[in-house]
C-alpha cells in the first residue's frame, strides 16, 4: 500500500489536461455487453474502477484490450455468468452489469456493489424499473438475481432522481420490445453519454438531459466508437485546488456548461473564472468570502464536489454552510480535515465551515472524494509535510494525480506505507 506526501505552500501554476469522466466510464464499459461486436472507446480514463471492469468483461468472455486511454471490446463470444462475489465487490457502479447483463441475456446474478463506503446506495429504483419491464427480481443470499423471459417497454416514475437507475433502465429497455418512458429521469451529462454511445450502437433514445427519457426497444445492438465526456468531478477539484492555493491554473479539456454550479459559487467568492471553448482558467485571491453551499441533483453543485469544496471554504474569512441534499452522511472527511486545524462542526446534512489556517498532519482518505478534500487541504499548508493515508480509494477517480499536480509546481510523492 502507498501513501500521499505533499509539502503544500505553493500557488498552483499551469495547465491541466482533464481525462474522460469516470462516472461515464463505468457506465459505458457495460453497455458494451449489449453489442454483437466491437465497441472502442476513447478517453478513458486511466484508474482503478476501469481496470477492474476491464477484468469483469474478461471472465465473461469479452475479449478487452487497452493503449493509454483506449479501449477496444469485443463482446461477441460473452456468457451469461453468475458474479454474487469477487470483483464486482470492489466496485460501486458494478450494478450496471444487471440492467447489461439483463438486455443481453435476460438474466443476471450481480452481488451487491462496493467501492467508496460514505453511505449505502439504496438501488430499489432499479429493481423497481426492472420489474417494470417484465422481470423477476430476487436476493439470493446477498446477490440479486434478475430474471425476464421476455423484456417488454414500460411507463415507469422514478420517485427518486436517480443517476444509476436511470442508466440501468436504459441499458435494459434498450432490448426490450415495444417503448418505454423513464420519468422524473436523471438530467446529469453522463446520462446523455451513455444514450449517446446506445444510439450510435443502433439504440432509439430520445430526450436523454431531461425528466422524460423515451427509448424504443430494438433487436440487436453493434459495436462503434465513441468518445468519452471529461470529467467534470476531476475538472471541478482541479478548480477548486487551484482557488485554495491562490493560484493561476488553466484547466483544459472541460465542458464549461457542466461546471456552472460550481463557477457560480467560485465568484462569489471571488475568485476570478475565465471560461473559454473547451477550458476554464482560475485566479485566486488573497481574500475570499464566506458562501453557502447546496448539494443537489444536476444541474445544481455536485454532491461529489461537496468534500473539495469543504476544503476551500476553510480559506474563506467568516462562516459558511455546507448542505448535501444527496447523500446526508457524507462528511467523513470532516474529522480529518479538523486533525489539520480546520473548524468544522456538522450538524444534520450540513457542515458548518469557519475560516481557519490549515496545518500539516497525517490524515486518511476514508473514500474518493474525502481523499481528494485532503489532498486540497495539503496543498494549501504552508509548513511541513502532509501524510495521506487511503490512497487506493483516490486513484479509483483520479488519474495521473501527482504527474499533474507536480506540473502543476505542487510539491507530491508516493511513499509505501511501511517506509
Amino acid at each position: 500500500m502507498e501513501k500521499l506526501m505533499i509539502r503544500g505552500g505553493k500557488p498552483l501554476q499551469g495547465t491541466v489536461q482533464i481525462s474522460g469522466a469516470k462516472n461515464s466510464a463505468v457506465a459505458l464499459i457495460p453497455v458494451s455487453i449489449l453489442a454483437e461486436s466491437e465497441v472502442v472507446l476513447d478517453n478513458l480514463p486511466i484508474i482503478s474502477d476501469v481496470a477492474v471492469y476491464s477484468e469483469i468483461l474478461q471472465e465473461l468472455g469479452a475479449k478487452v484490450t487497452r493503449s493509454e486511454d483506449v479501449m477496444r471490446i469485443d463482446p461477441s463470444n460473452l456468457i451469461s455468468k453468475p458474479m454474487p462475489n469477487g470483483k464486482v465487490k470492489k466496485l460501486r457502479a458494478s450494478y450496471y452489469l444487471m440492467g447489461a447483463m439483463l438486455g443481453r441475456f435476460g438474466e443476471a446474478t450481480i452481488g451487491l456493489p462496493g467501492g467508496c463506503n460514505f453511505e449505502p446506495r439504496p438501488i430499489d429504483q432499479h429493481i423497481k424499473g426492472f420489474e417494470a419491464l417484465g422481470a423477476t427480481v430476487t436476493n439470493d443470499h446477498g446477490s440479486i438475481r434478475i430474471s425476464a423471459k421476455e423484456l417488454r417497454g414500460a411507463k415507469i416514475y422514478l420517485d427518486v432522481s436517480s443517476v444509476g437507475a436511470t442508466i440501468n433502465i436504459m441499458l435494459a429497455a434498450s432490448r426490450a420490445k415495444g417503448h418505454t418512458v423513464i420519468e422524473n429521469a436523471a438530467k446529469e451529462p453522463e446520462i446523455i453519454d451513455v444514450a449517446t454511445l446506445l444510439n450510435a450502437m443502433g439504440a432509439t433514445i430520445k430526450g436523454a438531459g431531461t425528466e422524460t427519457i423515451r427509448i424504443e426497444g430494438v433487436d440487436k445492438l453493434h459495436g462503434c466508437r465513441h468518445s468519452i465526456i471529461p470529467d467534470r468531478i476531476q475538472a471541478g477539484t482541479y478548480m477548486i485546488a487551484a482557488a485554495a492555493t491562490r493560484g493561476n491554473v488553466l484547466i483544459d479539456n472541460v465542458i464549461p456548461k457542466h461546471m456552472e454550479a460550481l463557477t457560480a459559487k467560485l465568484e462569489e467568492m471571488g475568485v476570478e473564472v475565465i471560461e473559454m471553448d473547451e477550458s476554464i482558467r482560475i485566479i485566486g485571491a488573497a481574500h475570499y468570502s464566506a458562501v453557502d453551499v447546496k448539494a443537489l441533483v444536476y444541474p445544481g453543485f455536485a454532491t461529489d464536489l461537496q468534500s473539495p469544496m469543504t476544503t476551500l471554504l476553510t480559506q474563506a474569512s467568516g462562516v459558511s454552510i455546507l448542505t448535501d441534499y444527496i447523500y446526508g452522511t457524507r462528511f467523513k472527511h470532516v474529522p480529518e480535515l479538523t486533525r489539520m486545524g480546520a473548524n468544522i462542526r456538522v450538524e444534520g446534512r450540513s457542515a458548518i465551515v469557519e475560516g481557519s489556517k490549515l496545518s500539516a498532519a497525517k490524515v486518511k482518505a476514508s473514500d474518493l472524494r474525502a481523499g481528494a478534500a485532503l489532498v486540497v487541504a495539503a496543498l494549501t499548508v504552508e509548513e511541513g509535510v502532509t501524510e495521506i493515508t487511503g490512497v487506493e480509494y483516490i486513484d479509483r477517480g483520479y488519474d495521473h494525480l501527482v504527474e499533474n499536480l507536480s506540473l502543476l509546481g505542487a510539491e507530491v510523492w508516493r511513499e509505501s506505507e511501511q517506509s
